[in-house]
C-alpha cells in the first residue's frame, strides 16, 4: 500500500522544520557567552561592512582613474618622445645634408696640408723624390705652422687686451654716466625743494590776500543787505498794499484783467452785474434743460416706435417662416410616400437578383 502524503501532513513538516531551526539559533545565542554577556548590534554591523565596501570601491574607483591618467601620461610621453627623436633624426639629416653641401674638406683652411691629392695635381712631376711616404716639405710646412700659430697667439693676446681696455673704457663711462646721472637727480631734488617752497610761499600769500579779499566782500554785501532791506521796509510801508490803493489792482495788459495779488475785491456796482450776470445764467441753464428733455423725449419716442416696428417685422417673419417650414413638411411627406411606392414597384419588377458570377465576367479580359 503506497504511502500518500497530505498537505496538512507537508505544512506540519514545515512547521516542525521551522520551530527547530529557531530552537537552535535560540540556543546559539543562550550558549555563546560573548553574545550572551556584551551583545552584538548587527545594524552597525551591517552599516561597517557597507561603509567599508563602499570604501573599498571608492579607493578602487580612485585607483583606476589614477591608472587611466598614468597610461594616458605615458601615451603622451610616448607620443612626444618619437615626435623629439623624429625631430632630432630630420636635424641630424639636415646638418649632414648641409656640411655635405657647404661645409666639404677642399674648403677649409688648412686642407693644403692634408690634401691626398697634391703630389698627383703637381705638374711636371711624374716621379717623385726621396723615398716613398717621404715629406721632403715637412720642414718647411712645420716651420710655417709654428709661425702662423705664433700670430694667431698673439693676435689673441692684443684681442683680449683690447677687449680688457674696451671692458674698462665702458665701466669708466658707466661710472660718469651714474656720477652724472646723480649728480643731475641731487639738482633736480635741491630744484624740486626750492620750487615747492616757491610755492607754498605764493600759496600762502595768495590764501591771505583772498582770506582779505572775502571778509571785505562779506562786509561789503552785509552792509548793501542792511541797505537794501531799509529801503525795502521804507516801500513796503509806504506801497499801495499797506495804503489799501483801489488802482493797484488794474493790470497792465487791459482794464478786463485784475491783479490776484493787490485784489481786495468788487465794488457794489460789480456785485450787481455779477448777480444779473449768474441770474442770465441760471435762465439760459433752464431753459436748455428744457431743451434737452424735449429732445430725449422725442429720441425715446422714436426708439419706441422703431423697436414696436422691428417686434411687429420679427413676428411676421415668423409666421412666414412657420408656413415656409409646413410647406416644407408636407413636401419631403409627399417624397417619402413617393420614395416607398417606388421602392415596393421595384421589389415588385425586379425579382431576378444578380449572383457573383454575373459580376465576375467584367474585366476579365485586358481590353
Amino acid at each position: 500500500m503506497s504511502h500518500v502524503e497530505h498537505l496538512c501532513d507537508r505544512t506540519e513538516a514545515l512547521q516542525l522544520d521551522r520551530r527547530k531551526t529557531r530552537e537552535e539559533q535560540r540556543k546559539e545565542k543562550i550558549f555563546n557567552d560573548k553574545v550572551r554577556t556584551t551583545g552584538v548590534d548587527k545594524d552597525a554591523l551591517d552599516q561597517q561592512v557597507k561603509e567599508r565596501r563602499e570604501k573599498e570601491q571608492r579607493e578602487a574607483d580612485e585607483f583606476n582613474a589614477y591608472a587611466n591618467d598614468l597610461m594616458c601620461g605615458d601615451r603622451v610621453a610616448c607620443i612626444l618622445d618619437q615626435r623629439q627623436k623624429k625631430d632630432e633624426r630630420l636635424l641630424n639629416e639636415a646638418i649632414t645634408q648641409f656640411r655635405q653641401q657647404f661645409q666639404q674638406a677642399s674648403s677649409r683652411r688648412e686642407f693644403d696640408l692634408n690634401d691626398p691629392e697634391l703630389l698627383k695635381r703637381q705638374e711636371g712631376m711624374e716621379i717623385l723624390p726621396g723615398l716613398t711616404g717621404e715629406d721632403l716639405a715637412l720642414t718647411d710646412r712645420r716651420r710655417k705652422q709654428k709661425d702662423q700659430l705664433r700670430a694667431w697667439c698673439i693676435q689673441q693676446q692684443q684681442e683680449r687686451e683690447e677687449s680688457k681696455q674696451h671692458l674698462k673704457q665702458e665701466v669708466h663711462q658707466y661710472d660718469q654716466s651714474r656720477l652724472s646721472l646723480d649728480n643731475r637727480a641731487l639738482e633736480l631734488q635741491k630744484m624740486e625743494e626750492q620750487c615747492k617752497k616757491a610755492a607754498a610761499a605764493a600759496t600762502k600769500d595768495f590764501n591771505l590776500a583772498l582770506a582779505a579779499e572775502i571778509r571785505q566782500r562779506r562786509l561789503q554785501e552785509r552792509r548793501e543787505e542792511e541797505e537794501n532791506n531799509q529801503t525795502d521796509i521804507l516801500n513796503q510801508l509806504n506801497g499801495d498794499l499797506l495804503t489799501e490803493n483801489p488802482e493797484q489792482s488794474a493790470s497792465v495788459l487791459g482794464l478786463s484783467r485784475l491783479r490776484r495779488d493787490c485784489y481786495k475785491g468788487m465794488t457794489p456796482k460789480e456785485l450787481q452785474h455779477y448777480t444779473q450776470y449768474q441770474q442770465q445764467q441760471a435762465e439760459e441753464k433752464k431753459r436748455a434743460s428744457l431743451q434737452q428733455r424735449e429732445k430725449e423725449m422725442q429720441e425715446y419716442n422714436s426708439r419706441m416706435a422703431s423697436a414696436r416696428t422691428a417686434l411687429l417685422l420679427e413676428r411676421q417673419q415668423a409666421r412666414a417662416n412657420k408656413e415656409l417650414r409646413r410647406a416644407l413638411d408636407n413636401t419631403n411627406t409627399r417624397l417619402a410616400q413617393d420614395h416607398d411606392a417606388q421602392q415596393k414597384h421595384l421589389q415588385v419588377v425586379y425579382t431576378n437578383i444578380p449572383e457573383d458570377r454575373y459580376f465576375a465576367q467584367f474585366k476579365s479580359s485586358n481590353r
